[in-house]
């Protein structure tokens, strides 16, 4: 017989799989059936031939900080982590709402600013955010979205209920983990897909483009993948979506404006380009706009595109709300705007330029975990009940120095997910990041990525920081 379940413990955590001790939850009695009918050993030679087909598919991701272009397999465990329909049901109605809510808070901290005049949000957290750009004052994207796609990062702590962690609205990465975990799961264990009614993913690439393409007012327009080019983190990715899209990747030597509009170098002339999916931020789009140093963008992009000869996905300015320390704002954003209740709460958050906040923060930092307000992939973090005395004296230094730049939260108890280790299972800590496009209207992406802390004890998911992935499964 295979692996014995019998003696997994979920230690007081809330767990995706068991109940309690020796009681699986009753979306995963099957699954867990089925592995421990295995012969003794093949749920470890399944993940490693899981492993050979990832290695197979050249499924990496850049290693940050790495001048050489460094790149690592994505770590990836074959037990799935399982969503029942009624929980995802909840997810998909919150982040529908949370998605409409932050498009409006964009476009009013762009136009009108009705939400800072009426003292909802503080004026100077605004025009402090490194992400907010003066330049984008008074533009007009295509329908009035700005944030087209976003990913959300969810987790579920020992009260078993979902919570909103942080917003990536900017150029968030990770769903061609989803895709290709998928087709790796339906490979390893073919059987269980005939049994368990999984909602696919694979329609992700179709409706991604059925957004960008909503974008033009014209019948047929020439969507593109603009990358920053083969040593990004996230090229694996970039690829997989252009090809699975069936169109052009390109970098920026690949555009020029010409006559205000864009255009693309091919082997057959100049080609008019309609929409850009950008995986550049910001700061590095129009070296003529932003950054003069860029060599990533494209001058005259910016001008192009506030006269309406080009969309972009997503708009520039978007990272407004992408701003952690927005995000403790977001269920006022959703009241102001919606006139609702968030549907998916936050974690409780701390604001470090609130005088008040950042005395209870500075009071409780071996309880917290502070983040930077516009850092990602786990770095500028530190978790107070795992950093010594220096590193949470060294965390005040740079709180006092620049409190706008810090958010802290409390430090929570992740749900975890059993992970095979060796020859037996461990409950590791996971979080999942949904992915959300918005065109003629909202979509939410059935899954998501689960990412898992494979370090023992650790909190930390990112690929960065030691973290993997795990497929999701939402029941129908």
């Amino acid at each position: 017989m295979g692996i014995s379940f019998s003696q997994y413990d979920p230690e007081g955590f809330y767990d995706e799989l068991y109940e309690e001790k020796g009681q699986p939850r009753p979306g995963g009695t099957l699954l867990l059936r089925k592995f421990a009918s295995l012969p003794e050993g093949e749920l470890k030679k399944r993940q490693e031939a899981a492993e050979r087909v990832i290695l197979n598919m050249g499924m990496t991701f850049g290693v940050h900080g790495s001048d050489d272009g460094h790149e690592q397999i994505f770590p990836f465990d074959i037990v799935p982590r399982i969503v029942m329909a009624s929980d995802w049901e909840r997810i998909e109605s919150g982040l529908r709402q949370r998605m409409r809510a932050l498009n409006l808070f964009i476009d009013d901290v762009y136009h009108d600013q009705k939400i800072l005049k009426d003292g909802v949000i503080p004026c100077e957290l605004i025009y402090t955010s490194k992400s907010f750009l003066q330049s984008c004052m008074g533009l007009r994207p295509p329908r009035g979205i700005w944030c087209h796609i976003a990913g959300i990062d969810l987790v579920r702590i020992s009260d078993g209920r979902y919570y909103v962690l942080e917003d990536n609205t900017r150029c968030p990465s990770g769903v061609a983990y989803v895709l290709e975990a998928r087709q790796v799961m339906k490979r390893t264990f073919p059987e269980l897909f005939e049994a368990y009614r999984v909602r696919p993913v694979d329609g992700y690439p179709s409706q991604l483009l059925e957004t960008l393409r909503s974008l033009s007012e014209l019948p047929d327009p020439t969507v593109v993948i603009l990358t920053p080019g083969i040593f990004n983190s996230a090229y694996y990715e970039h690829s997989l979506l252009a090809q699975k899209m069936g169109v052009e990747l390109v970098e920026a030597n690949d555009l020029a404006v010409v006559d205000g509009s864009v255009h693309m170098r091919t082997t057959k002339g100049s080609q008019r380009v309609d929409v850009i999916y950008r995986r550049i931020n910001d700061d590095y789009l129009d070296p003529l706009a932003f950054r003069h140093d860029s060599v990533l963008g494209v001058p005259g992009l910016m001008e192009s595109y506030k006269r309406g000869r080009v969309a972009l996905a997503n708009a520039p300015g978007t990272g407004v709300s992408d701003d952690k320390a927005i995000y403790a704002y977001v269920p006022k954003i959703i009241n102001y705007y919606l006139a609702e209740e968030p549907i998916l709460p936050n974690v409780p958050t701390y604001v470090c330029s609130d005088r008040r906040d950042r005395a209870y923060v500075l009071e409780h930092l071996d309880q917290l975990v502070v983040k930077a307000t516009n850092e990602a992939g786990g770095y500028g973090m530190m978790i107070g009940p795992h950093a010594s005395k220096q590193e949470r004296e060294d965390c005040a230094l740079r709180i006092e120095a620049d409190p706008r730049n810090y958010i802290a939260q409390p430090t929570l108890a992740l749900s975890r997910v059993p992970t095979l280790v060796e020859d037996h299972l461990e409950g590791r800590h996971v979080d999942l990041r949904p992915y959300v496009l918005y065109g003629q209207d909202v979509y939410v992406l059935p899954g998501g990525m689960t990412r898992v802390a494979l370090r023992k004890g650790s909190l930390v998911v990112n690929s960065s920081q030691g973290g993997g992935n795990k497929d999701t499964w939402v029941l129908s």
